[in-house]
C-alpha cells in the first residue's frame, strides 16, 4: 500500500486515532489521517521540528498536509471536528465523549450529546460512497452506547 500512496493527509492533534481509506483504482488517492497526543505540529521533521521522523517525513513529502487545523484542547471534540469537518458542537461533541461505563445524560443540550449526532457525516461515510474501503484503529471515543454510535456504523 505504501508504494501507491498518492495522497496523505497528516495531522498532529490527538492520540489514538488512525483512519485510512484505500481505493482499488490506481488513479484514486489513498487517504491517511493520523492524530497524535502531546505533540505540537512543529515537533515532526516535515513541519520543521528537530525530532527525526523519516518515515512520516517521506509520507508527507509525497502527499498533502494540513497547515491550518485548530484543535479544541480536548480529544473527543477535536476528533469530531476532524472527522466531520464541522465545529465540534455541530457534531454533538462540545465536551468529552461518552464514558464506556456510563451513558451520556439524556437531557444534555444538542451540542453536548457526547456522541456524534445523526446530523453530520464522517469523512469515512463520504469516502465509502466513492468506493473506498475505510479503516480505523485506535481510540474512537465518539459514542459507545448503542451500535449506531460505533465506528463501523459511521463509515
Amino acid at each position: 500500500m505504501t508504494n501507491r500512496l498518492n495522497a496523505i493527509i497528516f495531522l498532529t492533534a490527538v492520540i489514538g486515532l488512525g483512519t485510512f481509506a484505500v481505493h482499488a483504482d490506481e488513479n484514486r488517492p489513498n487517504v491517511l489521517l493520523i492524530m497524535a497526543d502531546d505533540m505540537g505540529w512543529s515537533d515532526l521533521g516535515c513541519y520543521g521540528g528537530e525530532i527525526p521522523t523519516p518515515n512520516i517525513d517521506a509520507l508527507a513529502k509525497s502527499g498533502l498536509r494540513f497547515t491550518e487545523f485548530y484543535n479544541t484542547a480536548r480529544c473527543s471534540p477535536t476528533r469530531a471536528a476532524l472527522l466531520t469537518g464541522l465545529l465540534q458542537h455541530q457534531a454533538g461533541m462540545g465536551i468529552l465523549g461518552e464514558d464506556p461505563g456510563q451513558k451520556a445524560p439524556k437531557d444534555a443540550a444538542a451540542g453536548y450529546a457526547r456522541f456524534l449526532n445523526t446530523n453530520c457525516v464522517t469523512i469515512a461515510e463520504v469516502l465509502k460512497t466513492a468506493g473506498y474501503h475505510t479503516y480505523m484503529a485506535g481510540k474512537w471515543h465518539l459514542g459507545y452506547h448503542g451500535e449506531e454510535k460505533w465506528p463501523r456504523q459511521r463509515g
